[in-house]
């Protein structure tokens, strides 16, 4: 029986930015490279009779492009992926600022 993890690592090789989003763009002498922050995750075995199984999942979130014009580089973040993260982060930040400071007026 092949090993399972070399299989799992040679097709996750291939997923990334390019596969969700493609390769970079040239539209009108303005270059553009995607950005997307992807997770992957795998996982397979097999028993003592040699029956096995494998299997995984991805998650790519947008993060915004890299857009070249000339000599300039600049970098244009996707606001809606912005705001998705965003706004949890400031909730999750905020409550535990709350709390630190009722914890220190005590």
């Amino acid at each position: 029986m092949p090993n399972i993890a070399l299989e799992l690592g040679k097709i996750s090789a291939g997923v990334g930015v390019k596969s969700a989003y493609g390769e970079q763009q040239d539209v009108d002498g303005v270059r553009i490279v995607p950005v997307a922050a992807t997770w992957t995750g795998f996982g397979g075995g097999s028993d003592d009779a040699g029956n096995g199984g494998g299997g995984g999942g991805g998650f790519s979130v947008p993060v915004g492009a890299y857009v070249r014009r000339g000599d300039t580089l600049t970098f244009e973040p996707n606001v809606v992926s912005l705001l998705a993260v965003g706004i949890p982060f400031v909730w999750v930040a905020g409550r535990a600022l709350s709390r630190i400071i009722r914890v220190l007026k005590k």
